[in-house]
């Protein structure tokens, strides 16, 4: 009796199929527009999502330090133009000087606008892995929604504090190593930190496939589908600081550069993510795994 292709087990051999079959699919789903949305949403969440994180990693690391953190990874991605940006963005938005009215209603606004991009990313991926929702969105689903995108700016935070902790403790063993061992302390500093970034973005991508589409997915499919988007991505991170480190956009926007900057980078990284969800897909109906619509949602064609 043959072996079914529901049967099937990976293996090496089988990945440039895979990766033919999910561009493919992934180029018909016209996954620029789905970026393009995306990183639209991500300009109006940017600073609602920074404060908070800010503000939660700075409660326990202290503020300036996060900050100061997250000032140094967008200049490595980004440049220094936009990193001073964002750092002048957060320090405007965290003004004290407000009374409790305007604070109520800033808190809201900032939940709901950091949370907009987790949920548009939800459509995008739901469409993605061909669900949508048995009826209209009621008000009640909608919150539910983006509650659940809320979350995902919570284990961000979570994440972050991680690697901050991770990050200090591979400071000290950098010193030491380069106190004892200066000729290789270049090497092991740049191996541990690819594994501390593949590790983090690998555990992100994998909860978002998890539980922020409306699907039931298996997490084999999902481990192995994150797996392949963090080394896209953090490919694709090296890449892109490469060029945007060297193109001159004020040049050409101006003083919206830096916006054009942000909007181009977040719509490529979401070039990568789906590309990502498409090769889960495509690896789960493969291998007979398969990715099942939750009950308040259909599977569409």
């Amino acid at each position: 009796m043959k072996t079914t292709e529901l049967h099937l087990k990976f293996k090496i051999a089988h990945l440039p199929s895979l990766l033919v079959k999910t561009y493919k699919a992934w180029d018909a789903e016209n996954p620029y527009r789905l970026s393009a949305v995306v990183a639209y949403y991500a300009i109006l969440s940017m600073p609602g999502l920074l404060v908070i994180i800010v503000n939660l990693i700075g409660a326990i690391w202290g503020t300036e330090i996060v900050q100061g953190e997250l000032t140094n990874e967008i200049s490595s991605a980004l440049g220094r133009d936009v990193a001073n940006a964002v750092e002048t963005m957060i320090s405007d938005t965290q003004e004290k000087d407000k009374n409790l009215i305007s604070t109520i209603i800033g808190i809201g606004t900032l939940l709901f606008a950091a949370s907009g991009v987790f949920y548009h990313l939800q459509l995008s991926l739901n469409q993605i892995w061909k669900v949508d929702s048995i009826t209209e969105q009621n008000f009640w689903r909608t919150l539910i929604n983006r509650a659940r995108s809320f979350t995902f700016i919570l284990i961000i935070g979570f994440l972050l504090l991680i690697s901050f902790i991770i990050t200090a403790g591979l400071s000290a063993l950098t010193n030491f190593l380069s106190r004892n061992f200066p000729d290789i302390i270049l090497y092991v500093a740049y191996i541990l930190d690819i594994i501390l970034s593949l590790s983090m973005v690998t555990i992100l991508f994998a909860l978002m496939f998890k539980y922020l589409p409306n699907v039931k997915i298996r997490w084999k499919s999902v481990w192995v589908g994150a797996i392949i988007t963090a080394v896209l991505f953090v490919l694709g991170k090296f890449l892109l600081g490469l060029y945007f480190g060297r193109a001159d956009f004020d040049s050409t926007y101006g003083t919206a550069g830096t916006i054009v900057l942000i909007l181009l980078w977040v719509s490529y990284s979401c070039l990568i993510l789906f590309f990502g969800a498409e090769f889960t897909r495509v690896y789960a109906e493969k291998y007979g795994f398969g990715i099942k619509p939750t009950k308040y949602s259909k599977t569409i064609k």
